[in-house]
């Protein structure tokens, strides 16, 4: 069998962690920092558990990870 190819902007955004679970960042946090206020900036600084429907679908895209 063929190794499977990674999908390149998947494995940039998602890691998976020790327990299986899909990590992700938050968006909205590349410009127009300006009129955000200083706690929403703070907030999407850390990452998250992606949601439950997705996982098994990002989990296809970074079969090595």
């Amino acid at each position: 069998m063929p190794k499977i190819k990674t999908h390149s902007g998947a494995k940039k955004r998602f890691k998976l962690s020790k327990n299986g679970k899909v990590i992700r960042s938050h968006a909205n946090k590349s410009h127009i920092l300006t009129k955000k206020s200083r706690k929403r900036k703070r907030t999407l600084r850390q990452t998250v558990v992606a949601d439950k429907t997705n996982t098994a679908q990002i989990k296809r895209l970074i079969p090595y990870k």
